[in-house]
């Protein structure tokens, strides 16, 4: 008896975001795994971990005998080259035997494969057997090609005049690692090494995974205009399978590319959607907001976070089309549409005794002309989540509800939850930060993110007017790090001038987009009306500007 690490078939994933035509294997329990996309179906599992089932491995007693695999257009010399046998029905080839080898040259498996419906099984213990085709060719030599599978592996060596020494790994693209890895002695002796897999998702993935084994530019990689190698033979196109394995390409890890290689894109613009901010200033700077990129507005307390943001999610509704996610985590939805409606009426409906001294049909109005778009999407939570949660409702936004800006107000409280977990704030708004970048990524949202800043040493606080820097940030360089801006609101609560006392100097001080940093613009806060716009530095004594 021995653990379970045998299937019964292997074929499509039923995920539709999976290519995989052989990675979704069948287990004895009923259940399938994808190892393409690390999927599991099926609900029918006995009650013992599938580590634990324990089975008999089955004998080899299936028999065949020798002769051409005609329906993939495989010769018989080149069927007993590789120890493959076939089973004929009539006139028909129902099943092919592939054998299967150990390290001393003894057959201990046979993986049969029904050529009808492509279903298929082993006997034997192939978990210990080599490579198919390992136990035909010796170590040692200019070339050997690796494929995806034993018909491949046959089809390879036939096309290349059945001259170079070819195998294949036993589990298709899912195993392709962990049999590469067994055999690496064996594949290391060649003086190259031609991967040839499937040209579709999960090939290119074995691909990247089995060249990483060796070392620079033992790898070459084949470019197919087909699918795998018995296309080719099937079709009959050996002079174009030839030239495709000479022109195999040395290996370069996934994400590396030659400049030269980028040609006539060089001039296609990476799509982006734009949208000024409401202060002309600004845009000096900034040329803007984009979707694709994460930028974190911070300050202390009281210096117009709230103020900038009500503003802008306004701004955005007025001056785009698209749908727009607010995530505010200590207020309730209410407030978010009432600090909205705020800025279209320009009074600050936000309390109560203000909004109660207009009439109804009024606020309707308001209302209508701004949530009542249809165009705003809110959180309704209020306090600490879970950073999967969080994340889980930004990429639903962004993917289901198609939200092309998203608003998260704010970090700190985030982050406070998951102190207890991790032990750790700083810990904890890296990891946030690393999958709130990932995020934005993968979906090119444009995410405009709140965070606190510490308290800053010495007697004056940023209550105060101290000028903020990056070191300020709270928790994490990480925030700096990720973020593609970094905008500090600076403001003298205590100024005994009422216009400095509630002026805001808006500072850049990270812009990833054109490097420029420094005071961008003087943003006032109109009590009367709760809004706020932009003036001439309110500070400038007539000496030039510090910045």
């Amino acid at each position: 008896m021995q653990l379970n690490k045998q299937w019964v078939d292997r074929g499509p994933c039923p995920n539709p975001e999976c290519d995989t035509e052989y990675g979704n294997v069948q287990h004895l329990d009923g259940h399938s795994f994808c190892f393409a996309c690390r999927t599991r179906f099926g609900d029918n599992i006995i009650s013992m971990p599938e580590q634990e089932i324990k089975i008999e491995v089955k004998p080899m007693t299936t028999k065949g005998k020798w002769g051409a695999l005609s329906d993939r257009k495989i010769s018989i010399e080149t069927a007993k080259k590789y120890d493959t046998k076939i089973k004929i029905e009539g006139n028909t080839v129902t099943h092919h035997l592939y054998g299967y080898f150990n390290e001393a040259g003894t057959q201990i498996a046979t993986k049969i494969r029904q050529t009808k419906d492509k279903k298929m099984w082993s006997e034997g213990d192939i978990s210990e057997a080599i490579l198919f085709g390992q136990h035909v060719f010796a170590p040692k030599g200019k070339y050997i090609t690796v494929c995806e599978g034993e018909v491949d592996a046959m089809s390879a060596y036939e096309l290349m005049g059945s001259k170079w020494p070819s195998v294949s790994i036993k589990t298709g693209s899912a195993g392709a690692l962990r049999d590469c890895k067994k055999a690496f002695s064996y594949l290391d002796s060649f003086d190259t090494v031609v991967l040839c897999f499937d040209m579709d998702k999960a090939g290119r993935k074995a691909t990247e995974e089995v060249a990483q084994l060796f070392a620079p530019n033992k790898c070459k990689v084949t470019n197919l205009d087909y699918k795998d190698a018995n296309e080719y033979l099937k079709m009959g196109k050996r002079e174009a399978f030839t030239q495709a394995w000479w022109n195999a390409k040395p290996h370069t890890p996934a994400g590396i590319i030659n400049l030269k290689d980028i040609g006539g894109s060089l001039y296609e613009e990476d799509y982006c959607e734009t949208c000024p901010y409401p202060w002309a200033k600004m845009n000096e700077k900034t040329y803007g907001m984009r979707t694709g990129e994460l930028v974190t507005f911070t300050s202390g307390a009281g210096m117009g976070k709230s103020s900038i943001i009500r503003e802008l999610m306004h701004h955005l509704l007025r001056n785009t089309q698209d749908n727009i996610g607010v995530l505010a985590l200590e207020e309730s939805v209410k407030n978010t549409a009432w600090n909205i409606m705020s800025v279209e009426a320009s009074a600050r409906l936000y309390i109560k005794e203000v909004r109660d001294s207009y009439e109804r049909n009024q606020l309707e109005e308001w209302q209508n002309n701004t949530i009542g778009s249809g165009r705003f999407f809110a959180f309704d939570h209020f306090g600490s989540i879970s950073n999967d949660e969080i994340l889980s409702r930004i990429r639903f936004m962004a993917q289901a509800l198609e939200c092309k800006w998203i608003i998260l107000d704010h970090l700190s409280i985030l982050v406070s939850g998951q102190e207890e977990s991790f032990g750790d704030e700083r810990k904890s708004i890296d990891m946030l930060m690393t999958k709130l970048r990932s995020l934005v990524e993968q979906t090119s949202i444009g995410l405009l993110l709140v965070s606190h800043l510490r308290r800053p040493t010495g007697d004056k606080g940023h209550e105060d007017g101290k000028e903020v820097s990056l070191s300020h940030l709270r928790g994490s360089a990480s925030i700096a790090h990720l973020s593609d801006g970094v905008i500090a609101l600076e403001r003298n609560q205590q100024d005994d001038d009422e216009v400095l006392a509630n002026t805001t100097v808006v500072r850049i001080l990270k812009n990833r987009y054109t490097g420029d940093t420094g005071i961008a613009t003087h943003l006032f806060y109109d009590k009367a009306t709760g809004r706020m716009t932009e003036i001439e530095n309110p500070f400038d004594t007539g000496e030039k500007d510090a910045d």
